[in-house]
């Protein structure tokens, strides 16, 4: 049987290995990414079931009803330009797919979405506190679908809207997700901020959707892909998956995800 100093040896140089290792993690983290670009919907603020609803209830003022299963399939991932108009091709109305009409649906969706913003809390648990932690070691932006004033209403809620140094929405790209645009438009627009400019490799994206995982790797970066809105079998094209961002914090988060790359 060990004695009680030996235990306590033990102890004392497990604790040491562990500051160590964490010491590294924090080296490795600051060495491997040098910017975090967050999408929005299905990662920061937990409203896809909400842009469902509303695609749906568009849809169905015009005569279409959009279906739980196709929704996920062929839209999850668009914006809303994208969703309205593959969804009147789809279901046999693409001669009402011109801009102005498209406009009109959007504006829409978006005074549907802003209503039901206020009424309800959506932000993801620990969105916030992940958001804080990591604005204190990196700059952050977001690349989302999302019309910008529904994305700075959710950050203004959730009192992070300071941790952001850009944020590229739907209004500021010409096409949507797989299309890589957002994210490269994303650390443009925070290298403008910066003297030293960051490369693709050295991003994380931390994404929900099969089209942002292609995008963000089209993009050049790395991804982290969150089980919120698909099966972690169909995000496989990310370089790491995780269940949950929830008490995660920075070198726990980054530890997890050099432990079990894809």
């Amino acid at each position: 049987m060990r004695s009680r100093e030996a235990i306590l040896d033990y102890r004392t140089s497990f604790i040491k290995r562990n500051l160590a290792a964490s010491d590294r993690w924090r080296q490795w983290l600051t060495r491997m990414f040098k910017a975090v670009i967050f999408d929005f919907n299905g990662v920061i603020v937990d409203d896809e079931p909400l842009h469902l609803e509303l695609f749906r209830r568009v849809l169905a003022e015009e005569g279409i009803a959009l279906t739980d299963e196709d929704y996920h399939a062929k839209y999850l991932g668009y914006d809303d330009k994208g969703c309205f108009t593959a969804a009147l091709a789809d279901y046999g109305r693409a001669d009402l797919a011109n801009p102005d009409f498209i406009a009109e649906l959007i504006e829409r969706k978006a005074g549907y979405y802003r209503q039901a913003i206020e009424e309800q809390f959506l932000l993801f648990p620990g969105a916030v506190e992940l958001v804080q932690k990591l604005s204190a070691k990196f700059p952050l932006a977001i690349a989302s679908g999302a019309l910008r004033e529904e994305i700075e209403i959710v950050l203004r809620r959730g009192k992070i809207r300071d941790c952001f140094h850009a944020i590229i929405a739907s209004e500021d790209v010409t096409a949507c997700k797989p299309d890589p645009e957002g994210y490269v438009m994303a650390l443009a627009a925070l290298n403008a901020l910066r003297k030293d400019p960051i490369h693709p490799s050295e991003c994380l994206v931390i994404e929900d959707s099969i089209a942002g995982i292609e995008a963000a790797k089209r993009a050049g970066m790395w991804c982290l892909a969150v089980t919120n809105s698909y099966d972690a079998d169909e995000l496989t094209k990310a370089d790491w998956i995780t269940a949950s961002l929830v008490h995660c914090d920075p070198e726990t988060l980054f530890a997890a995800t050099t432990e079990n790359p894809r």
